[in-house]
């Protein structure tokens, strides 16, 4: 079984910058996809950002492309978002997600739907 935990979430001005993290328990960390997701308020849950197991690949939604920087640590079990220049449409619960396939691109991993574990997600609130 796999256990993800999210912190790093708050309040930030548009412009600032907030790193996330997923610390995940079990010993499938290192062979799957990553990736982020997240949910406004009445609204569903949209593709953030994906990474290879490896950590070599990465795809993000046009959205936050060139803001944010997903990137992952095998040795901690460990994944990140970086996220500058955050705007206030960036606000939502953010939620990891470990993908229990293998094989695929990592464009595969845009569809919720692809990931078997899900985080209890972190609030990030950004003002304007």
């Amino acid at each position: 079984q796999v256990q993800l935990v999210e912190s790093g979430g708050g309040s930030v001005q548009a412009g600032g910058s907030l790193r996330l993290s997923c610390a995940a328990s079990g010993r499938t960390f290192s062979s799957y996809a990553m990736g982020w997701f997240r949910q406004g308020p009445g609204k569903e849950r949209k593709f953030v950002a994906a990474i290879s197991w490896s950590g070599g690949n990465t795809y993000y939604a046009d959205s936050v492309k060139g803001r944010f920087t997903i990137s992952r640590d095998n040795a901690k079990n460990t994944l990140y978002l970086q996220m500058n220049s955050l705007k206030p449409e960036d606000t939502a619960v953010y939620y990891c997600a470990l993908s229990g396939r293998t094989g695929y691109s990592v464009n595969y991993y845009v569809d919720p739907m692809k990931y078997n574990y899900w985080g209890q997600g972190t609030q990030v609130t950004v003002s304007s």
